[in-house]
């Protein structure tokens, strides 16, 4: 576990100076709070659920997979620091206060990003989300994603809690153009999961190898939603916390090589990542190893 935390570490990209300025990425989670760790780097929020103006999170959710992706640890004296700390950061409300959604959110959601992904500028898009249900909705939702590739983006999608059985992915991660990122550490004893062997695992129904990669996903502490009565931090679990640490690793290495496509990214992951000793199908190639995918000697 100690290692594994180690390959992903981000201290020694933020000491050379790589800490994601200049990248946007669009988070489609529960919402987003003014915490502290975020200041004044949340260039848009929209909300799909009950169109509020304002910034809020009623499920502390998507404060955390922001906070995972981007925060910059001012509350807790750098401790909490996220991957990306200075990058930019969209945030699209498309899930309730019960972290559940409406397909019809989600998909329209993502072709929000489409639209305005230049007036953003937006690179990456963090989809901690996924469905199981195999219906006309979802084949939309796969197709939505896959139209976000299409146009530019890199899409990286959680793989779900579905696990541990082959063929658990969940929708849009079983897309075969996303990247889509398990959970390293579901067997390590935490109060939110005693028994955990949550991570889904490929492969897909229509045999595409999945996930691509792995990251910390148990136990991970991030932003808190609560952060005005105190409570600037919490731990959470599953696989919607490792998906936003390979978005982060995604805008470091977009901010020292901005030029990047989506896919020549999903190469230089792969080409960087180490294999953490996990069943193929829960880790993919493994876990990204920051010196190695930012060529920091």
């Amino acid at each position: 576990m100690e290692r594994v935390r180690a390959i992903l570490r981000a201290d020694e990209a933020h000491r050379a100076g790589i800490t994601g300025r200049g990248i946007t990425a669009a988070v489609l989670d529960t919402g987003i709070c003014a915490h502290p760790d975020f200041d004044d780097r949340i260039v848009c929020f929209y909300d799909f659920t009950g169109r509020s103006p304002r910034l809020y999170d009623d499920a502390s959710h998507g404060t955390h997979v922001s906070g995972i992706l981007g925060g910059n640890g001012c509350a807790s004296g750098g401790k909490y620091r996220g991957i990306a700390p200075e990058c930019r950061l969209v945030h699209l409300k498309v899930l309730d206060r019960f972290g559940q959604g409406r397909m019809k959110d989600l998909r329209e959601g993502i072709e929000w990003v489409i639209e305005n992904k230049e007036r953003y500028q937006i690179r990456i898009m963090n989809i901690s989300a996924g469905a199981s249900r195999e219906d006309s909705e979802s084949e939309q939702l796969l197709q939505a994603v896959e139209s976000a590739w299409d146009a530019g983006i890199v899409v990286v999608v959680a793989a779900g809690n579905m696990g541990p059985e082959p063929m658990t992915v969940t929708i849009p991660g079983n897309s075969r153009k996303v990247i889509t990122v398990g959970a390293s550490d579901e067997f390590r004893i935490h109060p939110a999961h005693r028994n955990a062997s949550y991570s889904g695992r490929g492969p897909t129904k229509e045999c595409i190898c999945k996930p691509e990669l792995a990251a910390p996903g148990t136990g991970i502490v991030s932003c808190s939603a609560n952060w005005r009565i105190g409570r600037y931090y919490q731990a959470k679990s599953g696989t919607s916390m490792a998906a936003p640490a390979i978005s982060g690793c995604v805008a470091l290495l977009l901010s020292r090589e901005p030029y990047l496509s989506n896919v020549e990214v999903k190469m230089r992951l792969k080409n960087a990542a180490e294999d953490a000793g996990l069943p193929f199908n829960r880790q993919g190639w493994g876990i990204p190893n920051m010196k190695k995918l930012l060529n920091i000697q």
